[in-house]
């Protein structure tokens, strides 16, 4: 089994970098910048990639270019906190770039190396989701994940036919330094977890929204 995983130098992604890897799987991570834990792996680090810029990105990528992906997992994320009275533009169209665009573009990208069978996982959050925003706040990460959350929808659609499963994961609140490792649960747990609903993944669940535990999400 051949993986790409997107932001995996730390946090989440590098969870699920030791968990396939722990299954012997041919692990790649992409990132900006590495780190001493991701190079400690046996995965193939593919460093420079940044998906918030469109121009770069397909030259980023071409060491995957022959490399064919049974699963792809978009993990890159950013985080910001805006309110309605405190708010600057450029930081939502920074989530906007990484949380919502990049998947897209690094999935059109490296589509033709997915074959029939292969799944698509991208990294999204229950705070993309209307019904279950209690709170408000959060301008930018809200918004950019209902997008990707839109865009998730429209992949599974289109990709069906391919025979290519697509899934949109919540990973938990999890102790990661994006929220000040103030989560509930680990990197590790999240990482089972997600890598269980990529698993139980078909095209008959194609384009659902589900939590790391299973639990199927509300739009």
């Amino acid at each position: 089994m051949n993986v790409v995983i997107t932001g995996g130098n730390r946090g989440i992604g590098l969870a699920l970098v030791s968990a396939l890897l722990a299954r012997n799987y041919n692990v790649y991570v992409t990132c900006r910048n590495s780190s001493d834990a991701l190079n400690s792996t046996n995965a193939t680090v593919i460093s420079g990639v940044d998906v918030s810029k469109p121009e770069s990105l397909e030259k980023a990528l071409q060491p995957l270019k022959d490399v064919p992906i049974d699963w792809l997992i978009n993990n890159a994320g950013v985080l910001g906190n805006e309110s309605i009275r405190d708010w600057e533009p450029a930081t939502i169209d920074y989530q906007f770039r990484v949380n919502a665009l990049g998947p897209l573009l690094v999935t059109q990208i490296l589509l033709s190396n997915l074959s029939e069978g292969g799944k698509i996982g991208l990294m999204t959050s229950r705070m993309g989701s209307m019904t279950d925003n209690g709170s408000g706040g959060y301008y930018g990460y809200r918004m950019s994940k209902a997008a990707l959350n839109a865009a998730g929808v429209s992949l599974a659609h289109d990709l069906k036919a391919k025979g290519i499963a697509v899934a949109l994961l919540h990973p938990g609140f999890v102790q990661t330094e994006m929220v000040n490792n103030a989560g509930d649960i680990t990197p590790e747990q999240a990482a089972s977890g997600l890598v269980q609903r990529l698993d139980e993944l078909t095209l008959e669940t194609t384009g659902q929204f589900f939590h790391s535990n299973g639990d199927v999400l509300p739009w």
